[in-house]
């Protein structure tokens, strides 16, 4: 157990809390090019502009985006003909910009330049007459768009290793195999691992298919998470990247809670705790996580110590339209 700090003049009365806050954190450049697509057509073309899913995996970015304009669906059937919609940074299967040509929407595809990445490679293997082994969570949206890139029987997904121990391939069949754009590093090594094991034959990508900023805050929680008593990782429930971190930092032994905001943070926790570690998902804005830094300080004598393992300056384009 991490003793908590000295108390600050400032804070008579309040017990002493070190705040352990990782970098990188927060917002990476898909996320960040994704809300400007959302804003910079609201702003060009007047609300409402239309969203097919949720931009980004997070509530607060959602809520401020349809306060400016942003109506979120579900579906192109949703969105009245002449409109103008925006496709989230997940990704979305191939039929989905088709229907939209087909009713002549003008859209804009918000997609991550690094999710289209491995949509381009799929392509690419399939033209090879690979069958492609998909590494990832089922139902999630970026696994929806990149499996709908190509036809129902040409990709497979596993979830974990036991899925590969019943693939019904052997090694007379060509077999390659992408991943997921926001898994767990750890774990994404060990499927691959054990598919190269199961299928010496397997064709794997040039680079690995995990985003830089996926590892680079899975890697931050492996540096807050042993100095601290418990971990919070702002983000959603239904954000890929945000629940890995949970999921980091409870491998190395660290009590970890998800919160979407300051107050879903339960005083209860903090019983017995010196030393917390904060990051936040990739969907997450750093508003947020300066709110949760005000909540805790509502309670205890906050010490903040930024504790970085990366440096990041990616910065995607814009789409041609979108640019003055």
């Amino acid at each position: 157990m991490n003793a908590p700090f000295p108390l600050s003049s400032e804070a008579e009365g309040k017990p002493g809390l070190q705040l352990l806050i990782a970098a990188p954190r927060g917002f990476c450049a898909g996320v960040d090019r994704a809300i400007e697509i959302v804003e910079r057509a609201l702003e060009r073309y007047g609300a409402p502009v239309y969203v097919r899913h949720e931009i980004v995996h997070n509530r607060y970015v959602v809520e401020t985006l349809k306060e400016k304009g942003a109506v979120f669906v579900e579906e192109l059937d949703e969105v009245p003909d002449g409109a103008h919609v925006v496709f989230s940074a997940h990704g979305v299967p191939k039929a989905v910009p088709k229907e939209a040509e087909r009713r002549e929407l003008s859209y804009f595809d918000a997609t991550c330049p690094l999710v289209s990445k491995v949509h381009r490679q799929a392509e690419r293997q399939i033209e090879k007459g690979q069958h492609i082994i998909f590494i990832g969570h089922a139902g999630h949206p970026e696994v929806i768009g990149t499996m709908g890139q190509v036809e129902d029987d040409q990709m497979t997904l596993v979830e974990s290793v036991e899925d590969v121990a019943r693939l019904p391939f052997g090694r007379e069949h060509s077999l390659s195999y992408l991943t997921q754009t926001t898994l767990s590093v750890d774990d994404t090594a060990e499927i691959v691992s054990a598919l190269e094991d199961r299928f010496p034959q397997i064709v794997g990508p040039k680079a690995e298919d995990i985003c830089y900023a996926t590892s680079n805050r899975q890697m931050a929680v492996k540096k807050i998470a042993p100095g601290s008593d418990l971990v919070l990782v702002i983000g959603a429930p239904n954000s890929s990247n945000s629940v890995r971190l949970v999921e980091v930092a409870e491998r190395l032994g660290t009590p970890a809670r998800l919160i979407q905001r300051a107050e879903d943070i339960d005083p209860a926790w903090l019983e017995g705790v010196g030393t917390i570690g904060l990051t936040a998902g990739a969907s997450a804005p750093e508003t947020l996580v300066r709110e949760v830094v005000a909540r805790l300080g509502q309670w205890r004598s906050v010490e903040e110590r930024t504790l970085s393992s990366a440096e990041e300056n990616m910065v995607f384009k814009l789409p041609r339209e979108l640019v003055d």
